[in-house]
């Protein structure tokens, strides 16, 4: 099927005038068919480079202002009142195994956190779960990394020792270490010691790096290190971040990430809002291509089939235009903007209308109505929702579901 929309952004990132692009699905009712979508731009669905999944409970847990690092706030928010709420539902042992009782129900609800703001892609920073774990999401949860959770508290929550880690990596995925999430002694030694270590690498994917000199980060860009941005979560923990306009000036790849809701930001769309109106100066491309193009570099993605092409594409997401380019464009975006999502070659969610070029099991979506416009989304998050209110004995609101709102 052709879709002929605004603009589409191609994989290349380059300016184009293209406005058809086709798409590819065993589903479709015909192959051949023309579609136009007005007032839509079209995208390859975004990319969150940092998510703990089953920790997207609300409302955030802090029970200081600020915290001089985030491993004592690990600690702390263990006794803040939405974790002690959450652990009704599910309490995360160690190792962590999120397969365990209810964990596929929390797990599920971070899946569609990303599902709702366009992501086709999340990377679930936690020990390496069982193949199972990764077959409950319609998006993909990422499969292949190593990690190690962080400098100072090593792998307390599951995993091999760093070393292994890294060596098990091979150098052909990322190896992933929340690092510099703070601003005391401590944390400003963590880069040091991993670099000593010899976990300073291509394929180091750091989280935060709040810390971090510029001569920290020139060693970055010299490695070909990636950095993560995630400033809703820094600036709520910490009160500072990533030193971002180094990072952008010497050419590190900075990808951005959401953290879950308990420190971070709502969903991907709000984090990238946010991530705007604390550097206003980014042009919105370099934004864009931090949930595109850099992600996939730092996620170890294949460039091509990870961006949309001309033809036979399997992934795409359509979006209303609110603005006149589609970089500008992710900043007014929110999820009832979502015209239509695909991935791998299944409609994930938008409005329902769309779903009637499509041979599919109704009973494998849900729908509901919101502001007028019928929608729809794979599988049954409402069904998860009334599962946790069973638990709990009264009704969860969660602000990234919208048919919640």
């Amino acid at each position: 099927m052709k879709i002929v929309v605004d603009q589409v952004v191609l994989g290349d990132e380059k300016e184009s005038s293209l406005r058809e692009i086709e798409i590819s699905s065993p589903f479709l009712n015909s192959s051949t068919s023309k579609l136009s979508v007005e007032k839509a731009f079209a995208y390859f669905p975004f990319i969150n480079a940092h998510d703990h999944l089953i920790g997207n409970w609300y409302p955030p847990a802090r029970n200081s202002s600020l915290y001089p690092n985030a491993n004592i706030w690990v600690k702390d928010m263990k006794l803040s009142p939405s974790v002690k709420e959450r652990d009704k539902v599910f309490v995360n042992s160690i190792p962590m195994s999120f397969l365990k009782e209810n964990g596929p129900l929390l797990a599920l609800l971070g899946g569609y956190k990303n599902i709702f703001s366009g992501v086709g892609v999340v990377q679930d920073h936690a020990p390496i779960q069982q193949d199972e774990y990764y077959d409950l999401f319609p998006i993909e949860v990422l499969r292949k990394y190593r990690q190690l959770h962080s400098i100072t508290l090593g792998n307390f929550w599951g995993g091999e020792e760093p070393l292994q880690e890294m060596e098990a990596s091979k150098g052909e995925m990322p190896f992933i270490v929340h690092l510099g999430e703070g601003l005391d002694e401590t944390t400003k030694g963590e880069f040091s010691k991993l670099y000593e270590i010899g976990l300073l690498k291509p394929n180091t994917l750091i989280i935060h790096g709040i810390s971090l000199t510029k001569r920290e980060l020139h060693m970055c860009a010299d490695t070909g290190a990636s950095v993560c941005w995630c400033p809703f979560s820094n600036y709520a923990l910490i009160g500072q971040t990533l030193d971002i306009d180094t990072c952008l000036s010497i050419g590190v790849n900075v990808v951005i990430g959401t953290d879950s809701t308990l420190s971070g930001s709502i969903n991907l769309l709000s984090e990238i809002s946010y991530a705007h109106q604390k550097a206003p100066h980014i042009p919105a491309k370099t934004l864009y291509k931090m949930i595109s193009s850099h992600s996939a570099k730092a996620l170890f993605l294949d460039k091509e089939k990870y961006a949309l092409q001309e033809k036979n594409n399997e992934n795409i997401l359509l979006v209303k235009a609110k603005a006149k380019d589609p970089y500008s464009n992710i900043l007014k975006i929110t999820p009832d903007d979502i015209i239509f999502f695909m991935w791998q070659g299944v409609p994930i969610y938008g409005q329902l209308k769309y779903l009637e070029h499509f041979s599919i099991e109704k009973d494998d979506y849900y729908t509901y109505t919101k502001e007028g416009t019928e929608r729809f989304v794979k599988g049954h998050p409402e069904k998860i929702i009334d599962r946790i209110d069973s638990i709990l004995g009264y009704h969860k609101t969660l602000p990234y579901l919208p048919f919640q709102g």
